[in-house]
C-alpha cells in the first residue's frame, strides 16, 4: 500500500497539557492500550487490525473519548479508529471500551498528522471526524490550527471516493475559516450546498461541554464534505 513521501516537520496543532492522570487511567494505559492499540510498524491493514471488513471511521482528537465510545456503541457494524495526543483522554476512552465491551474501536496516542502521513493507506477510510479542535483564538496562533489546506489534502487522499469529512466547532471565526478552506479544496463537495453549514447529523453525540455552551447561547457549526468520485 502506498503512502506519501515524508515532508519537513509540520507546525503542531497541539500543546501537551496533560494534567493529572488518575490511577484508573494509568492502569488503562498500561493494561488496555496493548489490547486496543495498534502496532505502528508500517501502513495499517484495517482488515487485520479489526479482524473483519467493515466501514471505517477515523476520529482525530477525540478528547476524553465519550463521543467516540457512544458512536461505536450505536454502530457495532462499523469500525472506529481514534487518535488523541493527550494521555488522560486516551486512558478515559480505554476505560469506556472496557466498561461497555466495545470491540470495534482501536486507539492511537500520537500526532494525527504523522499517523495520516505514515500509517494510513490511501483511500482506506469511509469517514473522518474532526470535532471541536483547538481553535487557537489568537491571530498569531492561527497557523497552529489543524484545518489547513495541506491537512485537507491528507484527509482527501485517505478517504475513499464518496467518503465523508465531518468537522464541528463552537468557535465562529474558526468555522468561517473551515468553510473558506473547504470551499477552496479540490475534490470535495459541500453536502449542505456551496457556502453552507450542515445541520448536525444524528450520529454526532452532543457533548457535556457542547450542551453547556448551547445553554449559554454559544453557536455550534457543522461542516460535512464528501470526497468526489
Amino acid at each position: 500500500m502506498e503512502v506519501i513521501p515524508e515532508k519537513p516537520r509540520h507546525v503542531r496543532s497541539f500543546v501537551r497539557r496533560e494534567g493529572r492522570i488518575t490511577q484508573s487511567q494509568q492502569r488503562a494505559l498500561d493494561d488496555l492500550l496493548p489490547r486496543f492499540g495498534v502496532p505502528l510498524d508500517g501502513v495499517l491493514n484495517f482488515d487485520e487490525v479489526f479482524g473483519r471488513h467493515a466501514p471505517r471511521t477515523l476520529e482525530i482528537g477525540f478528547g476524553n473519548g465519550a463521543s467516540l465510545a457512544k458512536m461505536a456503541s450505536l454502530a457495532p457494524e462499523q469500525d472506529f479508529l481514534g487518535i488523541e495526543v493527550h494521555r488522560p483522554g486516551v486512558g478515559h476512552l480505554l476505560l469506556e471500551l472496557e466498561r461497555y465491551e466495545l470491540g470495534n474501536v482501536r486507539v492511537i496516542c500520537a500526532d494525527a498528522v504523522e499517523i495520516l502521513e505514515r500509517h494510513i493507506a490511501l483511500g482506506s477510510l469511509d469517514r473522518v471526524l474532526l470535532f471541536f479542535p483547538d481553535p487557537w483564538p489568537k491571530t498569531r496562533h492561527h497557523k497552529r490550527r489543524i484545518l489547513q489546506p495541506a491537512f485537507v489534502t491528507l484527509i482527501h487522499d485517505r478517504l475513499k471516493p464518496g467518503g465523508v469529512f465531518h468537522m464541528a466547532t463552537d468557535w465562529q471565526h474558526y468555522a468561517e475559516q473551515m468553510l473558506e478552506v473547504m470551499e477552496a479544496a479540490p475534490g470535495f463537495s459541500n453536502s449542505a450546498g456551496r457556502g453552507q453549514y450542515a445541520p448536525k447529523p444524528d450520529y454526532r453525540p452532543e457533548t457535556k461541554f457542547e450542551r453547556r455552551g448551547l445553554r449559554l447561547g454559544h453557536g455550534v457549526w457543522d461542516l460535512v464534505y464528501v470526497r468526489a468520485a
